[in-house]
């Protein structure tokens, strides 16, 4: 079997590395969210499950259908708007509303509406939006010597050597050594950890007029802006083709069938998935799609045993998480700025995508990757405009 020659440790390791930093940086944004619908210990347990299920197996069909690192996640902004927007709002309608806006993501996806409007963006104003999404995270490898200077330089020191002498085991040999310094510091904390399976909670959808315009329909565009459309932004950067129009519809038909036990909206991925995507996940760009596969599994095993894997997580220290998470991300950092930057007349507009979604702006609750595609295109408009005016009056008539 093809799957089974092209496993590796370095694919493994990256899709371990993946789910660590999507869990680590937002499943407390997760846990908020059911709080702020008044969800018990027991219905917050149901929606880690059914995230957990729902993005392993996203994960793990569609990397293997394609034969391209697919990685799915929650919707990190849609969860933060729950916070805000669902008081007043039953757990029943609640669930009807996210069932409302799959039902919507599905159909986005399979009609091939969202694929014919992601085709317009290019790939120079695709890779300065990925750039800009990563930025923070080269940046917080040196952030966290301020306050873990011992643990965090030795591992960006192991990574500096491992990339000279294994390059392909560079950012596991950094995690691996983070973990062992973490140890012996006492900053591991392994004490709260205790097995414990996850328990579905099946809750019947209500329908109602104020749960459809105050959730369904900001978490649906919330999700397909803020998340969907750079993920497919991360997928195109990272070089590889794939329909996205199958990727986006099926992410929405899973959240529809797990919606009534938690599973609030799936979609592409996208800082994470370059975590896949990388030189760190193999040097074959041909058998990464076994990290994202890796990543599927990990998801799983939260899905089943949510509150040991969260205790798990939680017992690394946060500087270990932010210095493995840019180590693995420097490659596509620096590949994305590189496919940004190289065409001179459109280095400009790349240039201002990178920016405004590097400044982490949010406007109407929408997120700076959003932004910076629209900046970046305003940008293309205006110029390409000015630079055709420019060149009329040295046209032969």
């Amino acid at each position: 079997m093809a799957l089974l020659k092209d496993i590796s440790a370095s694919a493994i390791i990256a899709g371990f590395v993946t789910v660590l930093v999507g869990f680590t940086s937002s499943a407390v944004i997760v846990f908020q969210a059911a709080q702020a619908l008044g969800a018990s210990p027991t219905q917050i347990g149901s929606w880690m499950c059914a995230l957990g299920i729902g993005m392993g197996l996203t994960c793990i069909v569609l990397s293997l259908r394609y034969r391209v690192p697919v990685v799915t996640a929650w919707s990190t902004p849609g969860a933060a708007m729950l916070i805000t927007t669902a008081a007043g709002v039953s757990m029943e309608e609640a669930i009807g509303a996210f069932l409302i806006s799959a039902v919507l993501i599905t159909l986005c996806g399979f009609t091939g509406w969202f694929e014919r409007m992601i085709n317009r963006i290019p790939i120079s104003i695709a890779s300065g939006m990925l750039a800009g999404v990563l930025l923070r995270f080269g940046l917080d490898v040196f952030v966290a010597m301020q306050t873990q200077f011992v643990m965090t330089f030795a591992m960006f020191g192991m990574y500096l050597i491992a990339r000279r002498l294994l390059p392909r085991y560079a950012v596991m040999l950094a995690l691996v050594l983070g973990i062992l310094i973490a140890g012996a510091q006492g900053l591991l904390q392994i004490e709260s950890i205790r097995l414990e399976l996850a328990q579905p909670v099946l809750t019947l959808p209500q329908f109602s007029l104020g749960a459809l315009i105050g959730v369904a329909l900001p978490l649906f565009a919330v999700t397909m802006a803020s998340q969907n459309v750079p993920g497919v932004a991360v997928i195109r950067a990272s070089g590889y083709s794939v329909p996205i129009s199958p990727l986006i519809g099926w992410t929405g038909a899973t959240t529809v069938v797990l919606a009534p036990f938690g599973a609030f909206a799936l979609n592409l991925a996208a800082i994470t998935a370059a975590i896949c995507m990388g030189r760190e996940a193999h040097d074959d760009p041909a058998k990464r799609y076994v990290a994202a596969i890796a990543a599927g599994v990990f998801y799983i095993v939260i899905g089943v045993f949510g509150a040991t894997v969260a205790a798990v997580f939680a017992a690394f220290p946060q500087e270990l998480v932010l210095a493995i998470a840019g180590l693995a991300l420097l490659g596509t950092i620096g590949n994305s700025l590189i496919t940004a930057l190289s065409q001179e007349n459109g280095r400009e507009p790349a240039l201002i995508t990178f920016l405004v979604t590097a400044s982490g702006v949010t406007l109407f609750g929408i997120g700076s990757a959003f932004w910076g595609l629209v900046a970046g295109a305003m940008a293309i408009v205006v110029l390409q405009a000015s630079y055709r005016q420019m060149l009329l009056p040295f046209k032969r008539p």
